[in-house]
Formats: C-alpha cells, sequence, structure tokens
C-alpha cells in the first residue's frame, strides 16, 4: 500500500486513493503563500492598540523579531521531514510520539485550531469591506439637509422635548441615520446568544464571507502549483502597497513622534496591571507575526525539500519583520492612542480609509484602492490560510493522529476533504466572528492558547530530535546557541499566555482554549484503537529511519517530561500573578 522511493525529489505515496501530495513547487512559491502573513496585521492591530496603548509598535517589533528567531528551529526540523506535509507541528510531533502517545497530536491538533480561524476571522472583515462598498451606510452632521428637516417636523417634537441643542442634533442625527440604512444591513435571520459567551447573529456578512470562503476553496481546489501561482499575484498587490504605506508617513510628516511617549502601558505606570497589558499584547501579537512558520507546510510538495525548506520560511520571517514593524510604527505615528482605539480600527473596517489618510491625504480614489487591496489582503491571508491548516489535517489522517477520511487528496494532489472539514469548522466560526467584537477576539484569544501550546512543544522538538535522532542527515543545522535560546522563547510564549489570555475579553479564555485543546484525546484514541488498532501507520517515521512499530530510544529520558513540567508552573503563574486592574 505505501511505495517508499529515495532521492530528494520523490517521497511517500501518502494517499492511497488517488496518489498523494504532488511535488511541484519551489521555495519562491511557499514564500508567495505565506506572504498572506502581513496581512495578519491589519486583522488585530486597533484591538492591540486600542490593550497596550503607545507600547503596540514596540510590542509588534519585538514579537515578529521573536518569530524571525524561532523560525530557525523550524527550519531545522522541517529539513529533517522531506516526506511529510503539515508544517513544523507534524515534525514536531515525531519527536514527541516517544515520549507520549497524547503529545504528539496534541501538537498537530493545536497548530490545526490556531490557523483554521483566520478564515472566518479573515472572513468576516473582508465581508465587512463588501457590504460597506454594495449597502454604505449613510453619515449625516449637524447641519445636514435632512437632519434639519427632522428637527422641524412636528411629529418628532416629542423625541427632543427639553433636550439641548446638542442633544437634540444626535437624537437626529440617530434617527436619520437609521431610516436612511439600507435594509441589507439590518437583515438578520437569526440572532441568539451563545451561552452567555458572545451574541450570534447570521446576516449579510455571514453568506458574504462564506462566499469569500467558497472561492478560496475553488482556486486551492486545484492543487499547490495552482495556489502559489494565485497567491503570487495578489501577493503582489498586497505587498507592495503595504511597504508603501509602512514608509511614506515617514517622509510625508505624517508621523507625529510624540505619540510613541510615555513609554508606558495604559495604567500610566509599569505595575503589575501595566506589565499584564504588556505580556497580553505579546501575546495576541505572536497569532499574527509567528505565523509564517505556515512556509515549511508544504515540504512534501517541495521539488527539492533539502534546500526549499529554509529558504521558504526565513525567506517569509525576513518579508514580515520588515512589514510588521514599519506598518505597527507609522499607523501609531500618524494615528495616536485615540486614532488606534476608533471603533474602525479596532473592528478592522476603517483600516483602509486610514491608510487612505496616511498615503493620500484622504484622497477617495487612494482610499478606494487601499480598500480594494484590504479585500485582496485578506483572501490572500484567507487562502494561505486554508491551504496550510488543511495539509496540518491531511498529515495528520496519514500519519495516524486524526481520522482516516482525512488522508484524500484529488487528482491535482489537493487535500480536499481536509479542505472540506476546514470549511464547515469556519462556516460555524464565521456565526461568531460575523457578530460582535467580544466574539471576534474570544475567537482569537482560544485560538492562540493552541497556537502558543504548539509554539512550546516544537521549540522543544528541536533539541529532542538531536539527542534521539543524531544521525539522520540535517540539510540545515540551527546554531546550538539559537536552539537553547529558542526552547528558552518556548518557555516564555507559555507564559504569555498564561498572562496574557485573559486580556482578551474573557476572563476564563485560557481554561476555554485548553478545554478545545483536550477534545484530540477523545479524536485520536478513536483513530489508534479503533481504526487502527493499535498500530502506527508503518512509513510515519520513514524519515527517521524508523519502521512498523518502532518509535525508537528514548535517549532524553525524563527531559522532555520535566520540560512539560516546567511549562505548566510558568504557566500557572504567569496567569495568577498578573492581573488586570479592578474594573
Amino acid at each position: 500500500m505505501v511505495d517508499i522511493a529515495s532521492g530528494p525529489n520523490v517521497g511517500v505515496q501518502q494517499s492511497a486513493e488517488i496518489g498523494g501530495l504532488h511535488r511541484t513547487i519551489d521555495w519562491k512559491g511557499a514564500f508567495w503563500i505565506a506572504s498572506g502573513v502581513p496581512a495578519l496585521v491589519l486583522i488585530s492591530i486597533g484591538g492591540l492598540g486600542a490593550t497596550v496603548g503607545k507600547l503596540a509598535f514596540a510590542v509588534w517589533t519585538i514579537s515578529v523579531i521573536m518569530g524571525l528567531f524561532q523560525a530557525y528551529s523550524y527550519a531545522e526540523i522541517a529539513g529533517l521531514f522531506k516526506n511529510k506535509s503539515g508544517g513544523a507541528a507534524v515534525y514536531g510531533a515525531a519527536a514527541w510520539l516517544r515520549y507520549s502517545k497524547i503529545i504528539a497530536p496534541l501538537s498537530v491538533w493545536c497548530n490545526w485550531y490556531a490557523w483554521t480561524p483566520v478564515l472566518s476571522l479573515g472572513c468576516a472583515i473582508a465581508a465587512g469591506y463588501i457590504l460597506n462598498a454594495i449597502a454604505p451606510i449613510p453619515t449625516f452632521h449637524t447641519d445636514s439637509p435632512e437632519v434639519l428637516a427632522w428637527l422641524q417636523n412636528a411629529a418628532n417634537a416629542a423625541a427632543i422635548d427639553g433636550k439641548t441643542a446638542e442633544e437634540a442634533a444626535k437624537i437626529a442625527m440617530a434617527a436619520v441615520t437609521d431610516a436612511a440604512t439600507p435594509a441589507l444591513r439590518t437583515l438578520k435571520l437569526a440572532s441568539f446568544s451563545f451561552f452567555g459567551l458572545a451574541n450570534i447573529e447570521i446576516g449579510p456578512t455571514f453568506f458574504i464571507g462564506a462566499v469569500l470562503m467558497l472561492i478560496a476553496f475553488a482556486i486551492q481546489h486545484r492543487g499547490i502549483l495552482g495556489t502559489a501561482r494565485v497567491q503570487m499575484w495578489i501577493g503582489l498587490f498586497v505587498v507592495i502597497p503595504m511597504l508603501i504605506v509602512g514608509v511614506v508617513p515617514f517622509f510625508n510628516g505624517g508621523v507625529n513622534y510624540e505619540n510613541y511617549t510615555p513609554f508606558v502601558p495604559p495604567t500610566g505606570e509599569w505595575n503589575n496591571a501595566g506589565w499584564t497589558y504588556f505580556f497580553g499584547g505579546l501575546f495576541i501579537a505572536g497569532w499574527s507575526t509567528y505565523a509564517f512558520e505556515t512556509a515549511v507546510c508544504y515540504t512534501r510538495e517541495f521539488k527539492n525539500p533539502a534546500s526549499d525548506t529554509k529558504k521558504a520560511i526565513i525567506a517569509a520571517g525576513l518579508l514580515c519583520v520588515v512589514i510588521y514593524s514599519l506598518v505597527a510604527t507609522t499607523f501609531q505615528g500618524f494615528l495616536g492612542l485615540e486614532g488606534m482605539t476608533a471603533p474602525g480600527i479596532v473592528d478592522g473596517t476603517g483600516v483602509a480609509a486610514a491608510m487612505g489618510n496616511m498615503v493620500g491625504g484622504g484622497s477617495q480614489f487612494v482610499t478606494h484602492l487601499l480598500e480594494m487591496m484590504m479585500i485582496l489582503a485578506l483572501i490572500l491571508a484567507i487562502m494561505m490560510a486554508m491551504a496550510g491548516s488543511s495539509r496540518t489535517l491531511y498529515q495528520g489522517g496519514v500519519d495516524g493522529w486524526l481520522p482516516k477520511y482525512l488522508a484524500h487528496t484529488n487528482e491535482h494532489g489537493a487535500p480536499t476533504r481536509a479542505m472540506w472539514t476546514d470549511l464547515v469548522f469556519n462556516l460555524g466560526l464565521l456565526t461568531f466572528a460575523a457578530s460582535d467584537a467580544t466574539a471576534y477576539y474570544l475567537i482569537l484569544s482560544i485560538s492562540n492558547v493552541g497556537y502558543m501550546l504548539f509554539i512550546f512543544l516544537n521549540l522543544q522538538s528541536t533539541w529532542i530530535h538531536r539527542i534521539d535522532s543524531p544521525d539522520i542527515p540535517r540539510p540545515y543545522r540551527a546554531p546550538n546557541w539559537l536552539v537553547a535560546f529558542n526552547a528558552l522563547l518556548g518557555f516564555f510564549n507559555l507564559f504569555l499566555m498564561g498572562v496574557g489570555a485573559k486580556v482578551w475579553g474573557n476572563p476564563n479564555a485560557l481554561w476555554y482554549g485548553l478545554a478545545f485543546g483536550a477534545l484530540i484525546i477523545p479524536v485520536f484514541l478513536y483513530r489508534h484503537y479503533v481504526q487502527d488498532k493499535g498500530r502506527f501507520p508503518d512509513h510515519m517515521l520513514i524519515d527517521l529511519d524508523l519502521k512498523s512499530q518502532d518509535l525508537g530510544q528514548r535517549r532524553a529520558g525524563f527531559l522532555p517530561y520535566a520540560a512539560l513540567l516546567v511549562g505548566a508552573a510558568i504557566t500557572l503563574f504567569g496567569h495568577y500573578y498578573f492581573q488586570l486592574p479592578p474594573a
């Protein structure tokens, strides 16, 4: 059933149904797929600014540099597995398998549920832009004819009786706006509370977002080569404008350097609550800034995996360092704290207009171009997320961690059943993301709990692989000091998770994220003990020269377990010691 061959361009036939993934791209293809990562800064730039205030530009810069350091560990472990897809989670899980059958699939699962919400969150914001274009909410001023006419209408006298002129004008503007708002904006097929966590609304934003998801699915149905080509052209239309936005304000006088000082958290001082906001900002920023690790999701589809893996992830990382640091700095320098906390920036729908003011002086033409760029940027991120997360599901199905039905590809080498699973799951999430900001950031926080768990497990897996598989050829070997430093960053990320999850709208977000992570246990037990009768697929560890059920010697001894215990202690310390100020 499994055909194993040698050579850099030949891998394990991982789907018995059609033939597995196809080796059709080089590192540049993966780079362009990962070019959707810089667009993620636009998803949470407003929310982060509203939370950490004038620290925002530093938080983004520190976080993306941490992500670049971590990439070198991922590049090393990715080079070990020329026959696997699915990214760093899959490569790291192989290191933990010797020590626990549960920890290994947890890494894959956490990576997937960290990545997959990009589809729903990105679609929700993109749908908001499209809705604003086809059914904009009208704007009125106190001296607008419609407002004056409403105030002079005797039928409205009771509503403004006893009010000041200013209060009456606000009432009139609200009434006129409600009357002139297109019916499409207020259409709701369903509206209800989801266990008190969020208010769910199913309306036009949901349906537009669903169409965008289906478009992304249709493009990727043709396989990774077709996806990479589409991503390249969209990426050029996105990356270049973002670079312009990141540079021009420094030359046109748009940056006010007073917006960076005083360098203190929103509490006004570096006390316990101030540090909590700062660490909470680093926590949520990592969901975006670390995400270029998706560039190694396609190892099984590289023409030359030995060299393409490192080139892809480092190139993507350098691009993200430049764009994240520049865009975050110029946004804050131009908008200031008040502008960063405006509703349209926080929910993402006003970001394009802000960029239009930054580079075009408020020109409607420039603003409309940037609105189109925002939609393309979000589509880029959506396609990137579906490509990466579906391959994680696919490899989980191939390697015996997730249900077998996921290990299927079509005639183009696309993992279509994994893509359908992503699509259906995110249609459910879209009902949350398209509803309100509370639900939006709750999804973001819960998914990032999974991401930080995955980051920790994979940064430790680099040294575990070195101890347990010292003789396996490594096309790229990270410096020893960097492997050690990245292992420490893994613990720091768990600390950020413990401190920061509660910062984003729900005090129990950490526990919700951990509970969702635990859902892998029954899923894995069903696959391993019911479907596979307690045996892993023979090919699972072929890249480590291990066959059948031989998982290899545990040379690292108790060290991996010690790392887990220390990580748990650091998480709990961060969660209970650092607290938000009283409401």
